[in-house]
C-alpha cells in the first residue's frame, strides 16, 4: 500500500506513520530521513542537497524530488511505503504523480490528519525537552515528576524556540497556505481521507485503520 500522510505540525502524523509502517510492513519515509540518507550514501543528489543544507538553505524542489525518486526505487519500497512530510506543495505533488507514472505505480490513499489550531498550539507550547538526554515531556499529558527536571537524567527541561506560540502560529499559517491546494488536488483525485486527529494515539489509529478499510 502506498500512502501519503498530511497534517500540520503537532498533528501526530509521524506517530501514526510509524505505527502503520509496522502494521503494513512497509517503510515509513520522511523527507528529513531521505535527505540524511542520500547525504550519507554520497549520491550525486545527496551531495547536491548537502551543499544547501550546510549553509542552512532550503533544498530546492527538484533536488528533493530526485532524492525521493531514488528512494522509491529501493527494494524495500516494492510492496509500498508511507510518505511523511512530502509532498508539501502542489508542484511537489504534481512531480510525485509524474514520478509514480514513470515507475508504473499509483498512490492508494492520502490521509489528512486534522486538529483544530488552538489544540495544536496547546500541544506544542506544552512540550519540554531535556537538555541532557533529549527526552521529551508535556506539561499536561506527560509531565516530569519534578517541575523543570528530567526523570531520567535530572537534566534541565526547556522549551524550544520553535515551540513558542508566536512561532507555532506562523508555522501553522504557512502549512495552511501550502497545503490547502494539496487537499483540493488529492480530493479531486478521490484519494483523500479526512482523519480526526483529536483523542488518544490509539483512538486516532483506529480512525486511520477504518479509513484504510482495515478497521
Amino acid at each position: 500500500m502506498r500512502l501519503i500522510l498530511l497534517g500540520p505540525p503537532g498533528a501526530g502524523k509521524g506517530t501514526q506513520a510509524k505505527t502503520l509502517s509496522v502494521k503494513l510492513a512497509v517503510p515509513h519515509i520522511s523527507t528529513g530521513d531521505m535527505l540524511r540518507q542520500a547525504v550519507a550514501d554520497g549520491t550525486k543528489l545527496g551531495l547536491e542537497a548537502k551543499s544547501f543544507m550546510d549553509r542552512g538553505a532550503l533544498v530546492p524542489d527538484e533536488v528533493v524530488i530526485g532524492i525521493i525518486e531514488e528512494r522509491l526505487h529501493k527494494p524495500d519500497c516494492a510492496r509500498g511505503y508511507i510518505l511523511d512530510g512530502f509532498p508539501r506543495t502542489l508542484p511537489q505533488a504534481e512531480a510525485l504523480s509524474r514520478a509514480l507514472t514513470t515507475l508504473g505505480a499509483s498512490m492508494d490513499k492520502v490521509l489528512s490528519v486534522e486538529v483544530p489550531e488552538d489544540d495544536l498550539v496547546k500541544r506544542l507550547t506544552g512540550r519540554r525537552v531535556c537538555r541532557g538526554c533529549g527526552y521529551m515531556y508535556h506539561v499536561d499529558t506527560n509531565p516530569p515528576k519534578q517541575v523543570g527536571s528530567c526523570d531520567k537524567c535530572h537534566g534541565v527541561l526547556y522549551q524550544r524556540d520553535d515551540d513558542k506560540e508566536e512561532t507555532i502560529r506562523h508555522r501553522l499559517r504557512v502549512y495552511r497556505e501550502q497545503t490547502h491546494p494539496l487537499i483540493a488536488y488529492y480530493d479531486k483525485m478521490r484519494l483523500l481521507r479526512h482523519i480526526d486527529g483529536r483523542g488518544t494515539i490509539e483512538e486516532i489509529a483506529r480512525r486511520v485503520h477504518q479509513a484504510l478499510g482495515q478497521g
